[in-house]
């Protein structure tokens, strides 16, 4: 278990400083334009350039990942946070400081995508634990990264505040001597070759629409407490935070499922579950706690779709697992700027109730699709029976 740990504990400090390089932003963003003297509008727009250079990245990564090796790949995005983090504590204007955010884009594809990939090193059996705990990072940085940046910013400055995401950039450094490095065979595919495995394509596809109708959830759900039950914003600070603790909860111990029943149906069932508690959330909630109980419901389905279907992606690619957690990346940028974007147009069209609808259809259609989707382990085989080494739509094998 000692030995387990310290292989574990690196990814999931990668995975959480990947999310802290995006969660510093929520809590900070006023001060920044306060100081910057620009508006909270404007300096939102670091969060799409981060997206997008962070799928531009994956697109590079996703072929070059088995070639550069999970270990120095996080050793890497270490170093990119740690200089975009410092970059941004000392930009003197808007132009600098949405320029930094090229860096955090790049940081942020090499931690997350790295963090994935490295379970890959873990055995078949043991991955579904070391997953679980990775994809709880994300959830984890939500829960303790909002509040220390928002007490830093509040006595110090927002620039101070950048330490946090730094801190957690420099542990993953620190432990990345630990990481173990994934055996690959053969040389990997680019994008296009991912695309072009029938199985693997609607697994990634699955992927960003549930990411997309996932983001559209956690972008305007704080919102929704605030215009419908007219709670504070401390209040729905809180009301988010223990939505991402019944993520974290149920993430963590999704290790036992995955090892009793189906991936692909683990992944359909809680994404359907999803579905169902989208419209009783967003459309048909009555009061402030139930519509916080039915949110914390949400973020338990979540996290066993995560971690469960995390874990059937790196099987799609059996000797390129790293390869498919960076197309993986790629997909959740993807999806967050879609699911964002279409969230906002939903409310500002036809309110939450319409949104629940769209972000339910887009979950169920996610569940429909990872049901096709190929998963080697399911005949109870124990070892992955993919094909080997094989030529890639593009290249040539020399």
């Amino acid at each position: 278990m000692r030995r387990r740990r310290a292989l574990l504990l690196p990814l999931v400090l990668a995975t959480m400083a990947s999310q802290a390089l995006l969660v510093v932003l929520s809590p900070t963003i006023v001060a920044i334009g306060d100081d910057l003297g620009a508006s909270v509008a404007a300096v939102g727009q670091a969060r799409s350039i981060t997206a997008v250079v962070a799928i531009l990245a994956s697109v590079a990564i996703t072929a070059r990942i088995g070639a550069v090796g999970v270990p120095r790949l996080l050793a890497l995005g270490s170093c990119l946070a740690l200089v975009a983090c410092a970059a941004l504590a000392a930009a003197p204007n808007l132009g600098l400081f949405l320029a930094a955010h090229v860096l955090v884009g790049l940081g942020f594809a090499c931690l997350l995508s790295g963090g994935f990939a490295g379970v890959a090193a873990f055995d078949h059996d043991e991955r579904p634990w070391a997953i679980g705990y990775v994809a709880g990072a994300n959830a984890l940085a939500w829960i303790l990264v909002n509040p220390v940046v928002g007490v830093v910013t509040e006595r110090l400055s927002w620039r101070a505040a950048e330490a946090v995401p730094g801190a957690l950039a420099l542990a993953a450094l620190l432990t990345v001597r630990n990481v173990a490095p994934v055996r690959g065979g053969g040389a990997a595919p680019r994008l296009r070759g991912v695309l072009g495995e029938p199985s693997a394509r609607r697994w990634i596809g699955a992927e960003l629409i549930a990411y997309g109708a996932w983001t559209g959830l956690l972008t305007f759900v704080g919102a929704f407490f605030i215009d419908t039950f007219d709670v504070r914003e401390g209040t729905a600070g809180w009301l988010l935070a223990a939505g991402a603790a019944a993520y974290f909860a149920a993430a963590t111990r999704s290790g036992r499922l995955v090892a009793r029943f189906s991936r692909r149906y683990l992944v359909a069932a809680s994404g359907l579950a999803m579905a169902a508690l989208l419209p009783l959330l967003l459309g048909s909630s009555g009061s402030v706690v139930v519509a916080a109980v039915l949110f914390c419901l949400v973020g338990l389905a979540a996290g066993v779709r995560t971690p469960a279907s995390s874990s059937l992606g790196l099987v799609q690619i059996p000797e390129h697992p790293g390869t498919m957690m960076a197309a993986r990346t790629g997909a959740t940028q993807v999806g967050y700027l879609l699911g964002a974007a279409l969230g906002g147009v939903v409310i500002a069209a036809s309110g939450y109730r319409a949104l629940s609808l769209v972000l339910a259809v887009g979950m169920a259609a996610s569940a429909l699709l990872v049901l096709r989707v190929r998963d080697p382990l399911e005949r109870g085989t124990g070892h992955v029976s993919g094909p080997g080494p094989r030529t890639w739509p593009g290249e040539t094998r020399g």
